[in-house]
């Protein structure tokens, strides 16, 4: 026979195993009681500012996770297809936003230091 301690998500427990047996090992109770954990409760996430011209039809939405680094297009801007909107910064690169069609910047969701998810719109545009 051989003794083990194994902690399995912060329970403790000794477990005797036979050699040679088919049957699999006995486990007996805890071997010390463990307090339990505190777990972090994440906070529910602030609302986006909104623009005063209101949202465009098109948006134009975060591809990665990041933090906005800079806002390259303002209100009423015209933009191109491919042009810069919002630079994110992850892991240390600086990941430009574009615009996927050529139109007017109708609202900037986002602002300089804000976390992103991918997906979030940072801006509209028609």
């Amino acid at each position: 026979m051989k003794n083990y301690t194994i902690t399995v998500n912060g329970n403790v427990y000794d477990v005797v195993v036979e050699e040679g047996a088919s049957t699999g090992a006995t486990v007996a109770a805890p071997a010390a009681p463990v307090a339990p954990k505190a777990v972090a409760v994440p906070k529910a996430p602030a609302a986006a500012p909104k623009a005063a011209g209101g949202a465009g039809s098109v948006k134009i939405e975060a591809g990665a996770a990041g933090k906005v680094f800079k806002v390259e297009a303002a209100v009423g801007q015209a933009v191109k297809a491919g042009d810069p909107v919002v630079v994110l910064e992850a892991m240390k690169m600086e990941i430009p936003v574009v615009a996927p069609q050529d139109g007017t910047v109708a609202s900037i969701d986002v602002a300089v230091g804000d976390a992103v998810e991918a997906g979030d719109v940072l801006a509209t545009m028609n």
